[in-house]
């Protein structure tokens, strides 16, 4: 690995990783890409657990749809970074609630409740809920399926999460709740907005600053939730 400056007349510096042995070049470019980010670095200065941290504080920095007191799931959430966010913003566990699964197990957090789950097996959606015992304010997910290579099969890995998470939030929502998923650019992203219209008042896609601009990674935001009687509700 070799630190080289930008610019002669520059004092920030780029990491420049080599390519060892047994070293695959993909492999090196994320590594470089890691250490030359300056929300990895932000992270680890500021005790996040993720550089995603940061995209959940900008979104709703904007939005402000996390608000004390509220009730909050977290899919996808290994390794904790928007939940630790949302449990700061919700006060949890003083007066908020902050719930997060993931196929990953994570390590303990205050505020949180974590569980290791397949959001995508068949008892999963019930088994949360039962955790959840009522609605909650804010269905968070920022699910990603592992890449495959390719990119077609990554596109509709990639929608079933969503499209499984969409509608699980219809289920679970209270009137006037928020849902945030990850959405990749690919064509299905502006039917999924159009679908979510008739349920909630207002959805956009938003696209944060910390989010890689090569990334094709969008978020999209639906406040406002119409929904009635949640599934399940006495």
């Amino acid at each position: 690995m070799t630190v080289r400056s930008k610019s002669s007349g520059s004092r920030e510096l780029k990491v420049r990783v080599k390519s060892g042995r047994g070293r695959k070049l993909s492999s090196k470019l994320w590594l470089e890409r890691q250490l030359n980010d300056p929300y990895v670095a932000r992270a680890k200065r500021e005790g996040m657990r993720s550089r995603a941290a940061f995209k959940l504080m900008e979104i709703d920095d904007k939005a402000r749809f996390l608000k004390k007191g509220q009730r909050v799931v977290d899919l996808g959430a290994a390794p904790g970074g928007w939940a630790q966010v949302a449990a700061k913003r919700v006060h949890a566990p003083a007066q908020g609630r902050v719930i997060g699964i993931d196929l990953l197990d994570i390590d303990p957090l205050p505020g949180v409740e974590f569980t290791q789950l397949d959001f995508l097996a068949a008892d999963a959606p019930d088994k949360l809920k039962a955790m959840l015992g009522g609605p909650v304010d804010v269905v968070l997910s920022d699910m990603a399926a592992n890449a495959t290579g390719h990119r077609k099969t990554d596109h509709i890995k990639i929608v079933a999460l969503v499209e499984a998470a969409t509608e699980f939030a219809r289920e679970v929502l209270a009137p006037g709740g928020t849902f945030l998923a990850k959405v990749i650019q690919g064509g299905t992203e502006g039917a999924l907005l159009t679908a979510l219209k008739k349920d909630f008042a207002v959805v956009k896609h938003v696209k944060p600053l910390a989010s890689r601009a090569d990334s094709a990674e969008l978020y999209l935001l639906a406040t406002g939730f119409r929904g009635g009687k949640v599934s399940g509700e006495n």
